[in-house]
C-alpha cells in the first residue's frame, strides 16, 4: 500500500509521518509532501528508523508526484488554531488549501481513500466532496473526516475519571468535530456509569479539549501530537480494510442523511473504504437532546463548504 501525507512538514504532519513509519504494515510506502523545502529531509530523517516501511519526500507547489499510485491520502495541510481562534476562524485559509489539494487528488489518484484532518473538518470534508463531485470521481465510501482524536480523548478522560484500564474502554463519539457537534455516547460505555453532573462536565471537556491544548501551549501551537496519533490509528485501520482485514472506526462520512449530510458514526472499513455504516445504538435523553441541539451548527458548517465550491 502507498500512503500520501499532504502537509508532512507541519506539526501534525511530521509526527504523523513518524507514527506511520512505526505503525504501518511491512511493505507500506510513505509519500510525504509539503510546500516547505524541508519535506525531503523529514522523509530522510524517518527513513533511518529500522522498520520495513519506505519513505520518500516531495516539496514544492505541486503535490502530483507524491500522489501517483496512492491508496490512501491523509491531508493535514493548513494553518493551526491559535489562542482565541475557533475552528471556524480557520475557514478562509484552510478552505482554499483543501480545494487545491483535492483537485490534484481527483486528477492523480481518484480511487484513493482520502482522510481529511485539516480543520474545520465539519466544513473541509464538504469542500472535498464537492470538488471530487465536480471532477466526476466522488465516491462517498472513500472520503472521511478524521474524528478519531475525539475518540482517543474520550477514552483517556473516561479511563482517568473511572479508573478503567484503557484496553477495556470503548467510547463511541458521533456528530461532528468541533464544539457542540462532538457527542461522546457515555451511556454506551461498558463497565462505567456516570451521574448527570459527570455526563455534563465530561461531555463539555471532550468538546473543548482542543482549546485545553491551545491554551496550555500558550500561543505555541495546537493539538498536533495527539492528532497525529489519532490520524495514524485511523490510517492503519483503513490500510487493514483495504488489505481485506475488517476494521471498525468512527469517522465523519456521508451516510443516509438521517441527521445531516455528513455525520461521524461507526463504519466498518474494507476493500472499498466504507463497507458498512453500523448502527449508532440506543441513545439517552441527554444524547437525543444534544443531537437536536448540534444539528443547526453542523448543517450550517456543511453548507458553508458546499457554497465555497459551488458559488
Amino acid at each position: 500500500m502507498k500512503v500520501a501525507v499532504l502537509g508532512a512538514a507541519g506539526g501534525i504532519g511530521q509526527a504523523l509521518a513518524l507514527l506511520l513509519k512505526l505503525q504501518c504494515p511491512a511493505g507500506t510506502e510513505l509519500s510525504l509532501y509539503d510546500i516547505a523545502p524541508v519535506t525531503p529531509g523529514v522523509a530522510k530523517d524517518i527513513s533511518h528508523i529500522p522498520t520495513a516501511v519506505k519513505a520518500e519526500g516531495f516539496a514544492g507547489e505541486d503535490p502530483t508526484p507524491a500522489l501517483v499510485g496512492a491508496d490512501l491520502v491523509l491531508i493535514s495541510a493548513g494553518v493551526a488554531r491559535k489562542p482565541g481562534m475557533d475552528r471556524s476562524d480557520l475557514f478562509n485559509i484552510n478552505a482554499g488549501i483543501i480545494r487545491n489539494l483535492i483537485e490534484k487528488v481527483a486528477a492523480t489518484c481518484p480511487k484513493a481513500c482520502v482522510g481529511i484532518i485539516t480543520n474545520p473538518v465539519n466544513t473541509t470534508v464538504a469542500i472535498a466532496a464537492e470538488v471530487l463531485k465536480k471532477a466526476g470521481v466522488y465516491d462517498k465510501n472513500k472520503l472521511f473526516g478524521v474524528t478519531t482524536l475525539d475518540v482517543i480523548r474520550s477514552e483517556t478522560f473516561v479511563s482517568e475519571l473511572k479508573g478503567i484500564s484503557l484496553d477495556k474502554i470503548n467510547v463511541p463519539v458521533i456528530g461532528g468535530h468541533s464544539g457542540v457537534t462532538i457527542l461522546p455516547l457515555l451511556s454506551q460505555v461498558e463497565g462505567a456509569s456516570f451521574s448527570d453532573e459527570e455526563i455534563a462536565s465530561l461531555t463539555k471537556r471532550i468538546q473543548n479539549a482542543g482549546t485545553e491544548v491551545v491554551e496550555a501551549k500558550a500561543g505555541g501551537g495546537s493539538a498536533t501530537l495527539s492528532m497525529a496519533q489519532a490520524a495514524a490509528r485511523f490510517g492503519v485501520s483503513v490500510l487493514k480494510g483495504l488489505s481485506g482485514e475488517s476494521a471498525v472506526e468512527y469517522a465523519y462520512v456521508e451516510g443516509d442523511g438521517k441527521y445531516a449530510r455528513f455525520f461521524a458514526e461507526p463504519v466498518r472499513l474494507g476493500k472499498n473504504g466504507v463497507e458498512e455504516i453500523l448502527p449508532i445504538g440506543p441513545l439517552s435523553t441527554f444524547e437525543e437532546k444534544a443531537i437536536a441541539d448540534m444539528l443547526p451548527t453542523l448543517k450550517a458548517d456543511i453548507e458553508l463548504g458546499e457554497q465555497f465550491v459551488n458559488s
